[in-house]
């Protein structure tokens, strides 16, 4: 249609969205699915943070609020951001959006001018390549595979950066995959952005407090100090607090950068939802002890279902160090035909046969940029994630 811009047509609608849909509708129209697409925790976002929405919204606290974030928030952030990640920022190097996706958006459409290169390790979180093509900028996606533990590699990373090169999207623990990058693989990572220093970091750490067994998490700004000045930390209160539909982002760095996305901000949605940032404040500054319970059962369904998925012929798949995905490569069952009939010669006819014969929704590998393999989000009971494997092994045992 004529009527849509250019940059619309090289954009695709978010995939995993998609395929929770789906699964929604068949559900609906009375079909028996299992959906594993949606990225959010199954567990109520905690008592007292419900209490701290309901408390501001009684004192009268539904008005505009300053465009980037209440200053009590700005400042929890920094608190939280020195506390947990040894950063110091002051709250003008702060800023608070609709969610961490219009911090990531924000920070881009500041920035990026046709031509820019922004690089993104494959596999990546959906919306990462199509922000930067809405932005003006070019995606540069560069392969970190199964060998290396869905990492993305020192050298890899050297060899894509280029004179153009104005960003780099780092996410760990990373959605779709999980993988956790350890102190010593962020290091080499960071040696070779100091070799460069027109490339700025953009710190995806929304999964930060998810991780499991003995990984430590760090940043790259607090591994190199010498990045602070060109690094976007980014976070929220989506994942490790329960929080997805109250849409809070929020990411510290330098003063400049902070205050160009504000402007963006400030000509798009205007402030995030004051009752939100209330419930956030509490979030960040109460009781954390309840993650512990969240950390156990994920670790918990993380083990059930790698070991579920290890158990069906043709999947291989890697123990993940954190968030709520594991991603198994499916190069085993490529080239057969299910017990329906249908051919299997790509990770896309894999997820639609398994949805069609056998109810289970995933996401497919090649939405994520890194292919044959698909996503399964285990953020659901230990039940449903048993009956799901039983069906995936099913599945594949029936392929021929």
């Amino acid at each position: 249609m004529a009527f849509l811009s250019d940059t619309l047509t090289r954009v695709k609608p978010s995939a995993t969205i998609a395929v929770t849909n789906k699964a929604r509708e068949l559900k609906a129209a009375g079909r028996d699915v299992i959906g594993l697409g949606a990225g959010e925790p199954d567990f109520d976002t905690p008592q007292h943070i419900k209490d701290a929405a309901k408390r501001a919204i009684d004192a009268g606290e539904t008005k505009y609020t300053a465009v980037d974030g209440l200053p009590a928030l700005k400042q929890a952030i920094c608190d939280k951001f020195r506390r947990d990640n040894a950063l110091s920022y002051t709250p003008a190097q702060i800023t608070v959006s609709t969610g961490g996706k219009q911090v990531l958006y924000n920070a881009l459409v500041a920035t990026l001018n046709p031509g820019d290169e922004v690089i993104i390790p494959a596999p990546y979180w959906v919306s990462y390549p199509d922000m930067v093509l809405m932005a003006g900028g070019t995606p540069v996606p560069v392969a970190a595979g199964i060998e290396t533990g869905f990492k993305l590699t020192a050298e890899a990373l050297e060899a894509a950066i280029t004179p153009r090169t104005k960003w780099f999207i780092f996410n760990s623990p990373s959605n779709p995959t999980g993988a956790g990058y350890t102190q010593a693989e962020l290091k080499a990572l960071t040696d070779v952005l100091m070799r460069h220093p027109h490339v700025w970091v953009m710190s995806d750490d929304m999964y930060e407090h998810l991780v499991f067994d003995d990984f430590r998490f760090t940043t790259p700004a607090q591994i190199e100090p010498g990045l602070y000045d060109r690094t976007l930390t980014c976070n929220g209160v989506s994942k490790a607090y329960a929080m997805t539909g109250w849409r809070i982002g929020y990411a510290g760095g330098p003063e400049t950068l902070i205050k160009a996305m504000a402007k963006v901000q400030s000509q798009s949605t205007s402030n995030p939802c004051s009752i939100s940032q209330h419930a956030a404040l509490e979030a960040l500054n109460g009781p954390q002890d309840f993650m512990d319970g969240f950390r156990e059962a994920f670790q918990r369904r993380r083990d059930l279902v790698v070991a579920g998925l290890n158990a069906a012929p043709g999947l291989r798949c890697p123990v993940p160090e954190g968030a709520f995905y594991v991603y198994p490569d499916i190069s085993g069952c490529i080239g057969k035909t299910t017990a329906g009939g249908a051919s299997i010669d790509s990770d896309e006819a894999f997820a639609t046969a398994l949805l069609e014969e056998e109810g289970v929704a995933v996401v497919f590998g090649a939405a994520f940029g890194m292919s044959p393999c698909f996503r399964v989000s285990y953020a659901t009971s230990d039940a449903v994630l048993e009956e799901a494997c039983a069906r995936i092994r099913r599945f594949c045992e029936g392929l021929r």
